[in-house]
């Protein structure tokens, strides 16, 4: 398992009143554990007050451009995103963990195709990375993004956006919409049925798309997956990733028995005995494993293993496809164990 380097913050720049692009300077030794595929994440960890927390962030750059960024927006109250845009300095160092996710594209110069993504807010930077890894390496191919924000103001990325729609006018269609702005050449409201409707019916009535790729909140992942499907786009060409879950969810059985449980990480073993109410990540980490995480609702795969012995159910999936799960892959966050022995093999994915 791969583990997290100090790396220095070699730029910072401002991207929208709340919300700026931090790039990393990668030494010449982990440049191959920092190559990343276009739409992965990265986990970094800092201290505040004594407490370590994990935030991921996606990167917004292309393999090609040989370099690693992020956009980090602030949150209200949010303790890391408001230190990025605040506090942090060019040449200030961060933990940063080595680029990991499956909300991935794989660019083929031979491919002839056309991809579609809608976005919300900071739900961009990955599809950011997918986007400009399809303009550069993908020459006979196309993309359709339809982005969401509020405003123009609080839009990420908007002039490198429009830079690569000039650059690319044959290739790159982009729609921004606004909730709460009625600009010229944008749509207003929020990315909702009707949205998708526009582009599927109307304007791009006549195109066949290869893939779509859903990155925002919850429900706008949920309405548009469900108009793709009643458009009649085929469900293994939709792939989404969260950026923000609904409320934590619960099992809907009490569980009251015990586990023996065997935790494999790093090429060591560790034992333990939990509650079967409790989470497995939880009680890892209650027992001062250093198991891998991030965001602890299940958005991220961080915590992703593999059950080799034992059953648990799992509070949310949003991740994992059914044939991941009937290999024995789980998010330890989401899972309860429900036999009386477990083994979670951190390092077998």
């Amino acid at each position: 398992m791969l583990h997290f380097h100090s790396l220095r913050v070699s730029r910072i720049e401002r991207n929208t009143p709340k919300s700026v692009t931090i790039t990393f300077d990668i030494p010449e030794d982990l440049r191959e554990e920092y190559r990343h595929e276009a739409g992965q994440h990265i986990t970094i960890k800092k201290e505040f007050d004594g407490e370590e927390i994990r935030r991921s962030y996606s990167i917004c750059t292309s393999p090609g451009e040989g370099k690693l960024s992020v956009g980090i927006k602030e949150i209200p109250e949010g303790v890391f995103s408001g230190y990025a845009n605040q506090s942090l300095r060019e040449g200030d160092t961060l933990e940063v963990h080595p680029p990991e996710g499956h909300f991935t594209f794989s660019p083929d110069a031979s491919q002839s195709r056309t991809v579609a993504a809608f976005a919300a807010g900071s739900g961009i930077t990955p599809v950011l990375s997918i986007l400009k890894a399809l303009l550069e390496e993908e020459p006979q191919s196309k993309f359709v993004l339809i982005y969401g924000n509020r405003s123009t103001t609080e839009t990420m990325f908007f002039e490198e956006i429009n830079d690569l729609a000039a650059r690319y006018p044959e290739r790159f269609t982009v729609y921004f919409t606004y909730s709460r702005s009625e600009e010229d050449n944008a749509l207003f409201g929020r990315i909702e049925h009707s949205t998708v409707n526009y582009v599927m019916k109307n304007k791009h009535k006549d195109t066949i798309f290869d893939a779509f790729y859903l990155c925002g909140p919850e429900d706008m992942i949920h309405t548009v997956s469900d108009t793709l499907r009643e458009n009649g786009v085929d469900e293994k060409k939709i792939y989404f990733e969260l950026f923000t879950t609904s409320e934590e969810a619960e099992l809907d059985e009490n569980l009251e028995g015990q586990t023996k449980v065997k935790v494999i990480v790093d090429d060591e073993e560790f034992e333990f005995t939990m509650p079967q109410s409790e989470r497995v990540l939880d009680a890892a980490l209650d027992n001062d494993i250093d198991a891998p995480y991030s965001c602890q609702g299940g958005i991220c795969s961080s915590c992703l293993a593999r059950v080799t012995e034992g059953q648990v159910k799992m509070v949310k999936n949003q991740i994992l496809t059914d044939s991941e799960v009937a290999e024995g892959l789980v998010l330890t966050c989401q899972s309860h164990p429900v036999t009386p022995k477990l083994t979670i093999d951190y390092d077998d994915v």
